[in-house]
C-alpha cells in the first residue's frame, strides 16, 4: 500500500493500481451507478494529455524527458485500450474534476513505471504539476466530451444514411403499388407505397442534415482557456500550439473558440446536438408506429405489409409473431427523448462561469448516440430491408373502398357522390360497380377514372376529368 495526500487528508492506495487518491474518493463518493465514464471520453482525455505534454515542451515549461514519458504512457493506454484503471463513475459531482484527476493519476503512475525500465532511476512525474500542466478541468473536460461526441457521430450518420437508402430502395420497388391513404386513421384518398416510402426517406434525410449541421458546433473547443476561460497558468505559446497538436493526435478538426469564457460556461452546443438526436428519435418512433399499424393483424388488422419474422411472439399463443424490431426502436426513441430532457435541464441549471452538470449531459448524449446507432442498424438489417408489401390485397382495398369516389365529385357533385359512397358501404359493393350499374357515366370513362394510375396521380385525374367533361357536354 502507498499513502497519498490531498487537501482533505490521506488515504491508502494499493501499490499495484495506477489510479490514486482522487480516483478512489470519486469511487466512494458517487455510488450512483456501476457505469464508468464512457471509453470515448477516456480516449479523448488521453489524447488531450498527450497533446498538452507536447505543447508544454514546445513552450519550454515541461522538460523533454517528462514530456516523452507522458506521451509514452498515453500511447500505451491508447494502443492497449486497457481502461480498467479509470474507475470514476459516469455520474459524478465536481464538473468532471474526478475524471480529469483519474486520467492525470493513471498517466502519471504509468509514466513513472515506464521511466524505471531497464534499471533507470525513476523520474518523478506529478499528476497536477506535470500531466495537468497548463490545463484545468474547466477546459479539458468539455473538450474531451465534444471529441467523444464527434468520434461517435460518423457511425450514427452512416446508420441514418443506410436507413434512407433502404427506404429509397423500397420506394423504387413499390413505386406503383396502390394503397389506401389515411388521415386520422380514417380512409382518405388513394396513394402508393412508393410515395409513402419516399416520404419516410425524405424525413430521415432532414434528420441527417440536422446531425451533420452540429459538427461545426461540437468542433469549437475551449482547450487553452484553463479556469473559466481566462487562460490562467497557461503560456501564450501553449495556447497557440495545443489545439493544432491535438488535431494531429486525434485526427479531428477542432478549432479554438473565439470566446473562451463563453465556451467554458455555455452548453448550447450540447443542447443543439441532443435536440437533433431527439428529432431523429421522434421520427424513428413515428415510423415504427406506422410499421406496426401497417403490419397489424394479419387476419384482423391492416395487413398491408409484412415485416420479417424474427421471433416467436408468445409463450401461450401458437404462431403469433410480434413486430419486435419496431418495438425496440420505439423504446430507444423514448430513452433518447428522456435523455434530451436531462440535457436540457442540466444545461439550463448551469450557473455563472461554469456548468457543473456536464457529466450527466455527456452520459446522456453519448448513450443516445450509441443506442440510436444500434437501433437504426437493427431496424435496417432486421426489418426495413425485408419489408414486403401485400400488393394485391392493397389494390383490392382501394378498388372496394369509398375513397376512390373522390374523383367523381367534380362530375357528379358532392351530394350525389356522398349518396353513392353510403350505398357502397351499406351494400358492400364498390363505387365503381354502382356507377356502372346506374349508367351514371360511360363504362370506359369509369374504368379510366378508377384505374390505379389515375387515382394516384393528381395531374392524370385532372386530365381525365377534363376529357370526361367535354364528353358529357
Amino acid at each position: 500500500m502507498r499513502i497519498e495526500k490531498d487537501c482533505i487528508g490521506e488515504m491508502f492506495v494499493p501499490d499495484n493500481v495506477l489510479y490514486g487518491i482522487h480516483s478512489l474518493r470519486a469511487k466512494h463518493n458517487f455510488p450512483i451507478t456501476n457505469e464508468k465514464v464512457d471509453p470515448a471520453i477516456i480516449q479523448s482525455y488521453l489524447q488531450i494529455k498527450k497533446a498538452a505534454a507536447i505543447a508544454n515542451e514546445k513552450a519550454g515549461t515541461l522538460d523533454k524527458e517528462k514530456s516523452d514519458l507522458i506521451v509514452s504512457a498515453c500511447n500505451q493506454l491508447l494502443f492497449s485500450k486497457d481502461y480498467d484503471a479509470f474507475i470514476t463513475p459516469a455520474i459524478q459531482g465536481g464538473a468532471g474534476t474526478s475524471t480529469n484527476m483519474n486520467v492525470n493519476e493513471v498517466v502519471s503512475q504509468l509514466a513513472m513505471r515506464i521511466s524505471i525500465k531497464n534499471g533507470r532511476e525513476k523520474v518523478e512525474i506529478h499528476p497536477n504539476d506535470d500531466v495537468n500542466q497548463s490545463q484545468s478541468t474547466n477546459d479539458t473536460y468539455p473538450t474531451a466530451g465534444k471529441m467523444a461526441m464527434l468520434k461517435l457521430l460518423p457511425t450514427l450518420t452512416a446508420a441514418v444514411s443506410d436507413l434512407v437508402d433502404a427506404l429509397s430502395d423500397k420506394a423504387d420497388r413499390y413505386a406503383t403499388a396502390i394503397k389506401v391513404g389515411r388521415t386520422q386513421l380514417q380512409d382518405a384518398v388513394p396513394t402508393t407505397f412508393g410515395k409513402s416510402f419516399s416520404a419516410y426517406a425524405s424525413m430521415f434525410k432532414r434528420d441527417l442534415q440536422r446531425l451533420k449541421g452540429t459538427q461545426k458546433l461540437l468542433s469549437k473547443v475551449s482547450l487553452g482557456g484553463t479556469a473559466i476561460g481566462t487562460g490562467i497558468n497557461a503560456t501564450a505559446a501553449y495556447q497557440e500550439t495545443v489545439v493544432p497538436v491535438l488535431n494531429k493526435v486525434s485526427h479531428l478538426s477542432l478549432v479554438s473558440a473565439s470566446d473562451l469564457v463563453d465556451a467554458t460556461q455555455s452548453s448550447d452546443a450540447f443542447t443543439t446536438f441532443s435536440g437533433a438526436m431527439k428529432a431523429l428519435a421522434v421520427d424513428l418512433s413515428k415510423f415504427s408506429n406506422d410499421l406496426r399499424l401497417l403490419s397489424s393483424g394479419p387476419q384482423a388488422g391492416l395487413n398491408e405489409i409484412q415485416l420479417p419474422k424474427k421471433a416467436a411472439g408468445s409463450s401461450i399463443m401458437p404462431g403469433k409473431v410480434n413486430p419486435i424490431i419496431p418495438e425496440v426502436v420505439n423504446q430507444v426513441a423514448f430513452e433518447v427523448i428522456g435523455n434530451d430532457v436531462t440535457v436540457t435541464m442540466a444545461a439550463e441549471s448551469g450557473q455563472l462561469e461554469l456548468n457543473a452538470f456536464e457529466p450527466i449531459m455527456f452520459k446522456s448524449i453519448l448513450t443516445s448516440e450509441q443506442h440510436l446507432t444500434r437501433a437504426i442498424d437493427t431496424l435496417v438489417e432486421n426489418c426495413v430491408s425485408g419489408i414486403k408489401v401485400n400488393v394485391d390485397d392493397c389494390r383490392s382495398e382501394v378498388e372496394h373502398s369509398s375513397i376512390s369516389a373522390t374523383v367523381l365529385s367534380p362530375l357528379l357533385g358532392y351530394e350525389k357522390t356522398t349518396s353513392l359512397i353510403k350505398e357502397a358501404v351499406s351494400t358492400k359493393k364498390s363505387v365503381k360497380e354502382i356507377v356502372k350499374a346506374k349508367h351514371l357515366l360511360p363504362d370506359a370513362l369509369v374504368d379510366s377514372l378508377f384505374s390505379p394510375e389515375v387515382l394516384t396521380n393528381v395531374s392524370r385525374i385532372k386530365d381525365e376529368r377534363s376529357v370526361a367533361g367535354s364528353n358529357l357536354n
